[in-house]
């Protein structure tokens, strides 16, 4: 027979005349399939270990108490009364802090508990343990703080004229990209200001954590950690110990965003248990989640595109404008994200882009998925649908007239050397059918904007069709020292893996068990719960652990191979490389071998460690010119809505995705993950905004703050997953969560401004921004 290829990457085999061909039975385990994830059936009936779950034998309770202010300074505090409530076994303030005082992901510029300022609205000042939940929030009420209220500075415009809120001042930093010639001017010019608010992660689970003291003077920290080792170095800095004196365990992930749990939770924790000697629990309220864990960056976006009379594009201008909040956390990532992105997947030849990230007094900002890329996805897109109705060109087309290709320049100056099939993916959306009109379909009923029944007239209900376009980067970003390792052993027929990178949902656990399967042919694979006494594997953010985490397992798993294999190699005179093992079993190119995994094994322990570590980048320059992202990803989406013209309301119809995934690893999970991804982003476009009133958060809880539900959300189409392998990274896949994320406000929007010919410039849209005057 001879192979033939079908155009998937797949090969087809064809028999030679006469010869019936005898159909494969599919791989029921290892890479490209569908494997069902070990704790599923835990967490779906309830039994999986949260860290809300968590109990120990004399376990005390913690409630941290939180400044009602965004900004004042501290006249005095005064635990006295708290101290003295029966049951309460120990209050802590910031002078009870051994080691360092102040904490942060990038920069330590954020206090443990707020000394002599508070810089945001629940911010801690003093933590309490006792015996009951209630006693400990009646203690941490008991707290006497006078503040000396100050006035809070909430816009980001006004922050650079501001007196300096922190001692490090109020700019974060500042990216001044110059790409091209700054004389260039366009035929066609066109204009606008976009607004984008502060999404909350929401995550499924509010943070809660267990710390337990060790006999020797350290302390272990229960919680649901995404990154335990750099919490554990933060941790151990606090508390005045050696690393090697405290250790993270990582419970259960009831959901996560990356960085998403509140250090601000876990350090009273330790703090606390330290103090009493007694394992310490807290459980943080919905609100409480609010007021601690930082949230999208809201943006402010001023941007003017030049093109020609054809529509494409020649210069972009733009000005970008991040809250940072009160403090830095991961600000400076986002905004060389959010510069680097400006101008979207798309090819301009001149890019002139000034970005700042600014303290506030607002609500803290850092990693929540698709952060800075999101923001600047909305503009530009908005952007180009403006060149597209100012020229006459339909939104599609203009969009394949810039499209971004494998070898073209980013803005600062990187090569983009990765698959860029953005073309394919646009034409793939626009191409797929279009939802039927009611019209068309009298027998479904027709769902109106406001809700099942509708709250408006048929007749003022407009659809709307938009497109977006939308890229992010894999992995850390300017230098960032990507690197993870795992250990596979095997004894018996089991296989395990013992790797740090912890699962938030985005499927790794399931992903190293299908690692291990395709390169060891063994079916039974347990992942090892996840603690800091393992080698570090580095945080759960932007599809760092399908790459980085993902690679070590390979690599170890290649090492135990060769183990496996080397002794049957030499006993019939060939190569490793010429054997190979499938479906549980190792056979030799000739056929002269062929045995069992179990029996090659014959009781041994074989194991291996191995390290992954991607090729280095460099931090953007002066001008913000560099290589300074691994890789990169990207999507189209097409949005279709229904919108009443009349009240505003919009009702999103239908969903249609395609995306360059490099390599489908795992089709349900990477269905599930981009579905997911969408359902994140048109809470974005639609409803979701933590309001704040000068500072103060308005409504911190899930009343106040909306997050779209199976009704909001359409069945997501996923027209077309291109997968052209990544060469440099391991299996060729790609990320695959954050992008639909980025892409889908954007398409929303631009759906909105199709129903309705209206601008459409702040994110979530408001109903009077989707209100058409129809006399």
């Amino acid at each position: 027979m001879t192979g033939i290829a079908d155009g998937t990457g797949a090969a087809t085999a064809t028999p030679a005349a006469g010869v019936p061909l005898t159909p494969k039975e599919p791989p029921t385990i290892g890479l490209g399939v569908s494997l069902e994830p070990a704790d599923a059936v835990a967490k779906t009936s309830g039994t999986f270990p949260y860290a809300a779950d968590l109990w120990a034998e004399g376990l005390l309770w913690a409630a941290v108490l939180r400044s009602p202010h965004p900004h004042a300074r501290i006249v005095s505090i005064d635990t006295a009364a708290a101290a003295r409530m029966p049951g309460v076994r120990a209050v802590v303030t910031h002078a009870d802090v051994p080691g360092d005082a102040s904490h942060g992901r990038r920069v330590a510029d954020r206090p443990v508990f707020a000394k002599d300022v508070v810089r945001h609205h629940g911010e801690p000042i003093a933590a309490v343990a006792a015996d009951h939940p209630d006693t400990a929030r009646l203690a941490a009420a008991a707290i006497a703080v006078e503040y000396e209220v100050l006035e809070p500075v909430t816009d980001p415009e006004q922050a650079f004229a501001a007196e300096p809120l922190h001692p490090d001042g109020n700019l974060v930093r500042h990216i001044p990209l110059r790409f091209g010639d700054p004389d260039v001017v366009g035929e066609v010019i066109v204009e606008g200001l976009y607004r984008i608010g502060r999404q909350d992660p929401a995550p499924i689970g509010a943070e809660a954590g267990l710390a337990v003291p060790r006999p020797d003077g350290g302390v272990e920290i229960y919680t649901a950690s995404t990154d335990p080792h750099a919490d554990r170095d933060l941790a151990a800095a606090c508390f005045g110990l050696e690393p090697e004196r405290v250790k993270v365990v990582v419970t259960g992930v009831p959901g996560a965003m990356g960085e998403r749990e509140d250090p601000g939770m876990q350090l009273p924790l330790g703090l606390l248990a330290l103090r009493t000697g007694h394992p310490v629990k807290l459980a943080a309220t919905r609100e409480e989640s609010f007021l601690g864990h930082a949230h999208r960056h809201p943006t402010l976006l001023r941007y003017r595109h030049h093109a020609d009379a054809e529509g494409k594009l020649v210069k972009v201008e733009a000005q970008i404008l991040l809250d940072a909040g009160a403090y830095a956390d991961s600000s400076a990532d986002a905004l060389a994200a959010a510069v680097s992105f400006a101008c979207g997947p798309y090819v301009v030849p001149h890019a002139f882009i000034e970005g700042w990230a600014v303290r506030t007094n607002n609500p803290p900002s850092g990693h929540v998925r698709g952060e800075g890329a999101m923001q600047v996805c909305a503009a530009y897109e908005g952007q180009m649908d403006k060149l597209a109705a100012k020229l006459g060109i339909d939104p599609a087309e203009i969009r394949l007239r810039n499209a971004m290709a494998t070898g073209d320049l980013l803005p600062t100056g990187q090569t983009v050397t990765c698959p860029a099939p953005v073309a394919e993916l646009l034409r793939a959306v626009r191409d797929a059918p279009l939802p039927p009109l009611p019209e068309d379909d009298p027998e479904e009923e027709w769902l109106l904007p406001g809700g099942p029944e509708g709250a408006g007239e048929p007749d003022a209900v407009r659809r709307g069709v938009g497109y977006a376009l939308g890229m992010v980067h894999m992995l850390g970003a300017e230098g960032a020292d990507e690197v993870s390792t795992a250990t596979v052993k095997v004894t018996g027929s089991v296989a395990t893996v013992i790797c740090a990178a912890v699962e938030t949902g985005q499927g790794f656990t399931t992903l190293a068990r299908q690692i291990v399967q395709e390169i060891l042919g063994i079916e039974e694979v347990h992942v090892a719960p996840v603690d800091t006494d393992q080698p570090p594997a580095g945080p759960a953010a932007r599809g760092r652990h399908t790459w980085v985490s993902g690679g070590a397992v390979e690599r170890a798993a290649k090492m135990v191979r060769t183990q496996l294999l080397q002794p049957l190699a030499h006993k019939f005179g060939m190569s490793t490389e010429l054997l190979t093992i499938a479906d549980g079993k190792i056979t030799s190119y000739d056929g002269v071998l062929s045995t069992t995994v179990d029996e090659a094994l014959e009781g041994k322990e074989l194991w291996a460690t191995a390290q992954c570590r991607p090729h280095p980048t460099e931090p953007l320059d002066e001008t913000g010119q560099g290589d300074a992202f691994v890789g990169l990803a990207f999507c189209a989406v097409r949005a279709v809505v229904d919108v009443d013209i009349e009240i505003g309301a919009v009702r999103v119809v239908d969903m249609t995705v395609a995306q360059d995934v490099g390599r489908v690893l795992n089709p349900r999970q990477l269905a599930a993950r981009i579905e997911a991804g969408v359902a994140q982003g048109i809470g974005a476009a639609l409803t979701e905004n933590l309001r704040t009133s000068r500072g103060v958060i308005r409504h911190p809880n899930l009343t106040g703050y909306t997050l779209p539900t199976a009704v909001d959300v359409p069945d997501v189409r996923i027209v077309k997953l291109v997968e052209e392998r990544d060469v440099v990274a391991p299996f060729g896949a790609k990320a695959a969560s954050a992008v639909p994320v980025v892409t889908t406000p954007a398409a929303v929007a631009a759906a909105v401004r199709s129903a309705t010919g209206r601008p459409v410039n702040r994110l979530p849209i408001r109903p009077q921004s989707a209100v058409v005057n129809r006399t």
